[in-house]
């Protein structure tokens, strides 16, 4: 069974073209392996992706999710490469 999860999608602010940073809310039920040692110590192994639903995408820039839409991976290397990546509003950084 193939346990890789789905590619992450790339989002882009069409309110203020930000293409980098997002406040992605989702929800995800994984199955995996817990193996404990004798001294109680867990390793988590061979994670598995069962079902992921991604419940709101918020531009970390603006603060709008209704502007922010889903692009394909090839338009936003594109955009990379172009350097078409907004700076963030002036007045304050996008990570404070």
């Amino acid at each position: 069974m193939d346990t890789t999860p789905n590619p992450t999608p790339r989002y882009r602010c069409t309110a203020c073209g930000n293409l980098t940073r997002f406040e992605v809310t989702q929800t995800r039920r994984t199955r995996a392996f817990h193996h404990y040692t004798i001294g109680g110590e867990l390793t988590v192994e061979d994670p598995e992706v069962l079902e992921e639903h991604v419940e709101s995408v918020v531009c970390r820039w603006c603060g709008t999710g209704a502007s922010v839409v889903e692009i394909d991976a090839a338009d936003a290397a594109e955009d990379d490469a172009a350097g078409s990546v907004a700076a963030p509003p002036a007045g304050g950084s996008p990570e404070g």
